[in-house]
């Protein structure tokens, strides 16, 4: 045993072992060696690893591994892994791990099977369980509702700080948190909450309704879960309780939110670049190719917009060669600027809403950013372009077409995403054709217009 130890060790020294030292194991049925490699990781450390390993392997896995840690191997796997895992194990095996885990993971795993195998389960689980998920299940995806548990604590506000520290310790082995409990009235509707704090600081016999604390902060459970995630953010709070007609139905852990902040953030980043967030590396290739090809023919269309406009002035293009080489600078800095509106403009909406005022002070602020760093830019553009092409005139219509093309990104940079915004559409989705079209095609024309008017000092 001490060599185990010392390969455990030293896997721990190198920020946790490899999923060839789990295979190894696997291989080898080494039951024992393998629990006491999990035993030195992180639950989320265990499922990345594990998800590297090929199916065959994996329900090897499974079959040394017991049943408190495949659910919490569950618990904190993706939902591609947490979908191989389910597939792994037979019905009897998954129900004993689904009955160890709490309701809002045991509605995630469910989620993610077919509806006759997540019926079939169900059928077979308790009256009480399967009351609670199938009206969990109800909720569309990404709702609060989808996320909120029912694992929680309620107390009646005619009990006594006594009664509630007896309830904690009872309770508090089975629930996910105890940081913030509830307080129903005598008709069960939610009328306030406590901190765990103020339990521990009160006397024994005062009463709930005393102390408790009831301007709160909740959440329908029909309602988008980024509000939820809003609202945790915006309130510091540590759970967010999903009310209905004023009956408690389940909270929102912090845990939960930071997942959902997670894929919100990672959909925003793939949608606006016209990529699909159910794309991974590991997709089929003709998923890959349904999934890009859609909004890669919408680029070509725009670039057809751009190239039209090339072609407006394509006589002034041959008698001024050096156009054809400087124009794609001109173009793709207005690109790069309104890239750089858009990502704060769509942080920004991904938070909060912009108000008429706000919009208005905003667009001035990004009209006069796009004036000096288009002067900075161009003067920079127009000091080279001057000692290439000894011209005196070219830098000063490249100086004037980058300050134009500047605050026209600045202005649509700002205004698409506002605009989706108002219609009830995602930001982050179309924004960035939109924007790159307006810089492409008015920067070309801004600058190949003024070439053509200035022709015969540019030759």
């Amino acid at each position: 045993m001490s060599d185990l130890h010392n390969q455990l060790d030293a896997a721990a020294q190198s920020h946790g072992p490899a999923a060839q030292d789990i295979e190894r194991l696997v291989e080898e049925s080494d039951r024992r060696g393998l629990l006491a490699l999990v035993e030195t990781m992180e639950s989320i450390d265990l499922a990345t690893k594990v998800d590297e390993l090929s199916d065959e392997y994996l329900r090897s896995l499974l079959d040394l591994l017991p049943s408190p840690t495949i659910a919490l191997l569950a618990k904190n796997a993706d939902e591609p892994l947490r979908l191989r895992i389910a597939t792994a194990l037979d019905d009897q095996l998954l129900l004993v791990v689904l009955a160890l885990m709490q309701n809002d993971d045991v509605v995630d795993v469910l989620g993610a099977l077919s509806p006759a195998r997540a019926s079939s389960l169900l059928a077979h689980m308790r009256e009480a369980d399967r009351v609670v998920l199938t009206s969990l299940l109800q909720y569309p995806d990404e709702t609060a509702g989808s996320i909120m548990t029912t694992s929680f604590i309620a107390l009646r506000e005619d009990r006594t700080v006594a009664d509630c520290l007896a309830i904690i310790q009872a309770k508090a082995a089975k629930i996910e948190q105890i940081q913030t409990l509830y307080v129903l009235d005598m008709k069960g509707r939610l009328a306030g909450y406590l901190d765990l704090r103020k339990i521990l600081s009160s006397p024994r016999n005062a009463l709930v309704s005393r102390i408790m604390e009831t301007r709160m902060v909740s959440i329908d459970p029909y309602a988008d879960q980024e509000e939820a995630a809003d609202l945790v953010a915006r309130y510091n709070l540590n759970a967010l309780p999903v009310v209905s007609s004023g009956q408690l139905l389940g909270v929102i852990t912090v845990d939960d939110i930071i997942d959902v902040i997670i894929d919100e953030y990672d959909e925003d980043m793939l949608r606006l670049a016209g990529a699909n967030e159910e794309e991974t590396l590991d997709s089929p290739l003709l998923d890959t190719v349904r999934m890009r090809l859609p909004w890669l023919l919408v680029n070509l269309v725009t670039a057809f917009l751009a190239s039209f406009v090339v072609k407006l002035f394509e006589g002034t293009i041959e008698q001024v060669v050096a156009l054809s080489a400087i124009m794609t600078i001109v173009s793709g800095m207005g690109g790069n600027a309104g890239s750089q509106t858009m990502a704060i403009v769509v942080r920004h909406l991904s938070r909060d809403n912009v108000s008429v005022r706000d919009a208005r002070r905003s667009l001035g602020k990004e009209i006069a950013a796009g004036i000096i760093n288009g002067a900075a830019n161009g003067l920079v553009t127009g000091i080279v372009v001057a000692i290439m092409y000894h011209n005196a005139f070219l830098p000063v219509i490249v100086l004037i077409a980058m300050m134009g093309n500047m605050v026209i990104a600045g202005t649509f940079g700002f205004l698409v995403p506002v605009a989706l915004k108002a219609c009830h559409q995602d930001p982050a989705v179309s924004s960035s054709i939109f924007v790159t079209t307006a810089t492409d095609v008015l920067g070309f024309f801004i600058f190949l217009g003024m070439a053509q008017l200035f022709l015969p000092l540019l030759r």
